[in-house]
């Protein structure tokens, strides 16, 4: 079975899991796992965007992360994250990808926030993907915080629906994902768009993430691609 051009996911998540693995592997750093995910990302955005996918979401680093994680690999993966929004801030407006982050990113270091807010306020002429990079980012705490933000604002209960909820979530104006796929051989959502993912077809691999090319991307859409999809019916 061949891919087909006419059923494609319009929103795909990815968790991209296995790059400390990865390298332990091959006798290497985790920075140099971390980096080898981050060249990845980067062929696997353009493969997306050649497909014609309208929304990418990447979980990228989670709130349980940055609390966790050692102070150097955090320190290794925001130098990563800077030199990766540095480098493609032209590429990605040339080609129409517009960045949003999910998450509190503004708990990073100052001249991380930085490169970030300049890299959202880029202006496209014309819009064809959003890549959404999830950062410091939690599943539970995005619909925490949508009910306070829901609470603030007064709303009687009566009033409160899904569409409400959705309004309130970091992805609002998006649409739920399609397809989400977990790289590195765990088989579960690690906290990772909890609401967002309801209907979403699931997609696990053993590979692992710096391992998982543009043929198993391609193969992830056509196992997608064989689903029939009942949305609960």
């Amino acid at each position: 079975m061949r891919l087909s051009k006419n059923n494609i996911p319009k929103h795909i998540g990815i968790i991209m899991d296995g790059n400390r693995r990865w390298a332990k592997l091959r006798g290497l750093s985790v920075g140099e796992g971390h980096e080898a995910g981050t060249k990845n990302l980067e062929k696997v955005v353009e493969r997306a965007r050649e497909l014609e996918v309208k929304h990418l979401t990447v979980y990228t680093l989670s709130t349980e992360n940055w609390r966790k994680r050692s102070k150097k690999e955090m320190r290794g993966i925001f130098s990563l994250l800077l030199r990766a929004v540095k480098e493609k801030k032209k590429e990605y407006q040339k080609k129409g990808i517009k960045l949003f982050i999910l998450g509190n990113f503004q708990a990073f270091p100052r001249k991380i926030v930085r490169a970030v807010e300049e890299m959202l306020r880029m202006v496209l002429k014309h819009e064809r993907m959003k890549v959404n990079v999830a950062l410091n980012y939690g599943g539970r705490d995005e619909i925490i915080k949508a009910i306070k933000e829901i609470v603030r604002e007064g709303i009687a209960a009566e009033k409160i629906n899904e569409e409400l909820v959705a309004k309130h979530l970091y992805t609002n104006g998006q649409p739920d994902p399609d397809l989400m796929i977990r790289t590195g051989g765990e088989i579960r959502l690690s906290n990772f768009l909890l609401w967002q993912l309801s209907y979403a077809e699931l997609y696990f691999t053993d590979v692992l993430w710096p391992d998982f090319g543009l043929e198993e991307f391609d193969k992830a859409i056509l196992e997608y691609q064989r689903r029939k999809r009942n949305f609960g019916k």
